[in-house]
C-alpha cells in the first residue's frame, strides 16, 4: 500500500504523553518563528503584519539547550514587567520546547499556591504550553520571524513605538 505525503497523527494514550507531544509541537512551531541557530544571547525584535513587536530575549545558549523569554512590548502597569511573556526552554537535541513559566497578569504562586499538589502543577504546565502553542501559531500567521534585528538597531529602523522595553 502506498503511503500518503502526510504522516498519520496518533492520539497520545496518557496525559503525560499528551504533554510531551505538545512540547514536540511547540518545538516545531517555535522553529517557524524564531531562528534558533542564528540568534545569539541578547534581545531581538521581530515586527509582523499585526503591528506588534515581538521581543525574544536569548537568556542563555547552551550546547543542547536555549533559554528564551518571549514577549510583546507591553508592560503590566502594576509591575512594569512584559505582558504577556513566556519563558521557554528549547531542547535542541530532543526537539522539545516547554514553557517553564509565564507571566500573563499573575504569578504561578497566585494561581496555584505555594505548595500545590502534583496534578495541579501538571494541569498548569499543560495550560501554559497550550498557550504557547496557540501564541506561536498566531505569530507565524502574523508573519513574525522573517527579519530579526537587535533591539537597539530595531529602535532606529522602525517607527518610534518599535521595541520599547
Amino acid at each position: 500500500m502506498a503511503q500518503s505525503g502526510t504522516a498519520a497523527r496518533t492520539i497520545p494514550s496518557s496525559r503525560f504523553a499528551w504533554l510531551m507531544a505538545l512540547y514536540a509541537e511547540n518545538f516545531r512551531r517555535i522553529q517557524q518563528v524564531v531562528d534558533l541557530a542564528a540568534l545569539d544571547e541578547g534581545r531581538w525584535c521581530s515586527r509582523g503584519a499585526d503591528g506588534l513587536d515581538l521581543h525574544v530575549d536569548v537568556l542563555a545558549r547552551h550546547r543542547y539547550m536555549l533559554e528564551l523569554r518571549m514577549s510583546y512590548a507591553f508592560a503590566d502597569p502594576a509591575t512594569g514587567l512584559p505582558e504577556p511573556s513566556a519563558y521557554v526552554r528549547v531542547y535542541l537535541d530532543a526537539c522539545q520546547a516547554e514553557v517553564t513559566h509565564c507571566y500573563v497578569g499573575q504569578r504561578w504562586q497566585d494561581v496555584l499556591g505555594t505548595h500545590p499538589p502534583a496534578h495541579a502543577v501538571f494541569a498548569h504546565r499543560l495550560r501554559m504550553n497550550t498557550f504557547l502553542s496557540k501564541w506561536l501559531e498566531h505569530l507565524r500567521g502574523a508573519g513574525h520571524g522573517g527579519d530579526w534585528l537587535p533591539a537597539e538597531a530595531a529602535a532606529g529602523a522602525w517607527p518610534v513605538r518599535a521595541c520599547i522595553a
